[in-house]
């Protein structure tokens, strides 16, 4: 999660095992079979998860406006693209990544956040799904 100046957003790439996704998209869509590739119809489906999964809340907790870039497989993995447009402080932000924390108990995710000069990394797991900014 990388904040672009001239463009005045975030651009976000999140990786995920693509069977580990198929796996989620199948369990929140009644047990629906995926197969995930590159160009295929499950975009909007790929879009609905990542946006129930990664949020980025505002002061007053309002989720920021997301933009959804598309995706891409890269062997095993799936390379999901997102950009949030942002001004201002990330004071009084909040970050919330629950991406895959329904399928597997154990899962951590990892956000790398760098706006500025400020680079951290924040890591999500059930029982700690938010973080402040």
């Amino acid at each position: 999660m990388q904040f672009n100046p001239a463009a005045k957003s975030f651009e976000v790439s999140i990786r995920i095992f693509t069977d580990d996704l198929e796996r989620a998209l199948s369990q929140s869509n009644n047990g629906q079979r995926f197969m995930i590739r590159n160009d295929d119809k499950n975009d909007p489906f790929v879009e609905k998860y990542i946006r129930r999964a990664f949020v980025l809340n505002d002061i007053q907790k309002k989720p920021a406006e997301i933009r959804y870039v598309g995706k891409e497989q890269e062997e095993d993995a799936t390379w999901i693209y997102l950009e949030i447009p942002f001004q201002g402080k990330l004071e009084g932000y909040q970050l919330r990544n629950i991406a895959l924390l329904e399928v597997f108990e154990d899962q951590v995710n990892m956000t790398n956040l760098k706006f500025a000069s400020d680079k951290k990394t924040f890591l999500f797991k059930k029982g700690q799904t938010v973080h402040m900014l």
